[in-house]
């Protein structure tokens, strides 16, 4: 039987490059993503190189959407050995005039759909008897608190504590949950902060992007295998031991 990987958000950007590296481990991929189109193109992407993957639609804001995901990928793919709680959203607004629409479809995706998710794959971990690993996306929003993105890091401040929480509680079933804080990775959610970033600040995005730049201590911006490559190690063998941990890939942006 396979060992099957979940991957939210995998239809482009960090997921993707998750769900590829994941597949690389010899994963079974579950593609999942609210995109259809892209979520087909990467599982046929994967398809083609050999893995064995398949695309699902998943909205992870509805808890019964991500339960039917995990049994529905169980089904078709094999039994569950990892989750990975990657899909998001972000806006740029100040404090003050953040829409309440945009506030609760943030929080709803980001914060709910990672309690969801965590819920989702514990049960079915809890049901197979053999542990497993849970793997969240914070940010490094959620370490140090970004201007114009008050509701953003909120919700990674808040996954930062679901995933303490829920490694205290799951480890006696061997489920470990760990989560990664990416700094700036250059895909289209970044692109869109940044557009909407240098538009408030009325700067070019140019130059929006050199001053982020100036931040990093590796002189470059994240790639989506960058981030894949701490997720790849946080469901290997060699971290077994560790839980409750959020690490940073940020190049050297924020030091504790």
């Amino acid at each position: 039987m396979s060992k099957l990987a979940i991957v939210t958000g995998a239809g482009q950007g960090i997921g993707e490059g998750i769900a590829k590296r994941l597949a690389k481990e010899g994963y079974a991929i579950a593609v999942a993503d609210i995109n259809q189109r892209t979520a087909k193109k990467v599982a046929k992407q994967l398809k083609d190189s050999g893995y064995k993957a398949k695309a699902y639609y998943v909205d992870v804001a509805h808890r019964e959407e991500v339960f039917d995901l995990v049994k529905t990928a169980v089904n078709d793919l094999g039994e569950l050995a990892v989750f990975v709680n990657n899909a998001g959203v972000a806006f740029i607004d100040s404090f003050v005039d953040s829409k309440p629409a945009d506030v609760e479809r943030l929080f709803d995706v980001n914060l709910k759909g990672t309690y969801w998710g965590i819920q989702a794959a514990a049960k079915q971990f809890i049901k197979q008897g053999k542990g497993g690993r849970i793997v969240n996306a914070a940010s490094l929003a959620g370490v140090e608190a970004s201007a114009l993105q008050s509701a953003y890091s909120a919700s990674k401040f808040g996954i930062r504590g679901l995933t303490q929480a829920a490694s205290k509680e799951l480890a006696k079933y061997q489920i470990t949950v760990n989560a990664y804080n990416p700094g700036i990775v250059r895909t289209p959610l970044r692109d869109g902060i940044d557009k909407r970033t240098a538009e408030i600040k009325n700067i070019s995005v140019k130059e929006q992007q050199a001053n982020c730049l100036t931040e990093i201590s590796l002189g470059r911006e994240a790639t989506p295998e960058d981030v894949a490559d701490a997720v790849a190690w946080f469901v290997s063998p060699d971290a077994k031991y560790i839980t409750g941990q959020s690490v940073q890939v940020d190049g050297g942006m924020r030091y504790q």
